[in-house]
């Protein structure tokens, strides 16, 4: 006879531009490997359909936030984001997601982690990943989560209620160093690129210098196979300038393409997330590009004019629509904060099984 499947209590949730399984840490088998194997079963990977499981067939809907109380007297609790790959029998947990993270205050709010107040719940997050702190600001009327409301995002239908994310310190989480090279520009392979990590780490590259005009669909862009070779062997090189290793197996860095303005915004941007182009962009990849608007001579300041001031918000344009980042600088124009506004939405609350083993 064989073993019942396993059975999980899990809350499915879209946060941002994202969506995926939230767990409880209790919720889940403690062995890693155990761990993993059980996400790519429920995600149904590896399978391009992902037919036989909850993921939809996108890096973008096959992601993973595992949360718990923290132990830390600076945070409510502990998120660890795990991004399952589609068509590999991988799951990573080298990057952060900022979309997901939306979705981490409501989760803790439901689950009891965190005691409502009446008005607004401000969720204090550690983010595992990579040890950086998050304050998310979550809609709380009469003490109960409420998903209605009238903020709107790029890349989402509909209206919500807003989640204002706070992030602080984001500098080298992954890198070690905002500018891993201690460079605001280097050279790879001919192109002028900025390796940096305020949170994401990201090369950014003038997409003038890829031959190509910046505001190509994702789908034009994948169907360029001389120009994907071109950026995995970009990203290839640029992985151990960035003290991330190897990076052939991994999801990070980003490569984010940059050119004009087409919208008014601070500049225009197309997003290798890596293999795929995104639809939109990542929350915290956004933060990084934004942050290397302010580096002299560097691909995203060519396309940026800028008033520098104590608070700015740059607008970073995308294939769906735009991401504003709220940013605050020192006295040498430095990014102490960045903060960006999400929404999320409750999609379902149950148990999600496991193959029978």
């Amino acid at each position: 006879m064989s073993k019942p499947s396993s059975q999980v209590p899990c809350m499915w949730m879209r946060g941002g531009t994202s969506k995926g399984g939230y767990f409880l840490a209790c919720d889940l088998p403690g062995n890693e490997s155990e761990r993993d194997a059980l996400l790519l079963q429920i995600m149904g990977s590896p399978d391009s359909k992902q037919i036989d499981g909850l993921g939809g067939a996108n890096p973008l809907t096959s992601k993973v936030a595992v949360v718990k109380p923290s132990s830390r007297d600076d945070a409510d609790v502990d998120y660890l984001f795990l991004q399952v790959f589609v068509d590999r029998p991988v799951v990573t947990d080298k990057q952060n997601c900022g979309n997901i993270l939306a979705g981490v205050g409501p989760f803790a709010i439901e689950r009891g982690l965190v005691a409502a107040q009446d008005g607004i719940t401000p969720v204090r997050v550690y983010m595992e990943n990579t040890g950086q702190y998050a304050v998310c600001k979550v809609a709380t009327p009469n003490r109960q989560v409420s998903y209605q409301g009238a903020a709107h995002i790029d890349g989402v239908p509909g209206e919500a209620s807003a989640i204002e994310i706070e992030f602080k310190h984001t500098a080298g989480s992954s890198c070690g160093a905002l500018l891993p090279t201690g460079n605001s520009v280097d050279e790879i392979d001919g192109l002028s690129v900025t390796l940096i990590d305020n949170g994401m780490p990201v090369v950014v590259v003038d997409a003038a210098q890829l031959g190509i005009q910046g505001d190509e669909t994702p789908q034009q862009l994948e169907d360029d196979t001389a120009l994907r070779a071109k950026l995995e062997k970009l990203r290839l090189k640029a992985g151990p300038l960035m003290n991330l290793g190897d990076v052939s197996e991994l999801s990070v860095p980003k490569l984010s393409i940059v050119s004009k303005s087409r919208h008014g915004g601070a500049l225009h941007t197309r997003t290798f997330i890596p293999h795929r182009c995104h639809d939109a962009i990542g929350v915290l990849g956004a933060v990084s590009v934004a942050t290397a608007c302010l580096l002299p001579g560097s691909p995203a300041a060519k396309y940026c004019e800028l008033n520098i001031s104590p608070r700015m918000t740059l607008s970073v344009e995308h294939p769906t629509g735009e991401l504003s980042v709220i940013v605050e600088t020192d006295q040498d124009q430095s990014v102490t904060s960045a903060a960006i506004l999400r929404t999320a939405r409750k999609l379902f609350d149950g148990v999600v099984f496991g193959r029978s083993t």
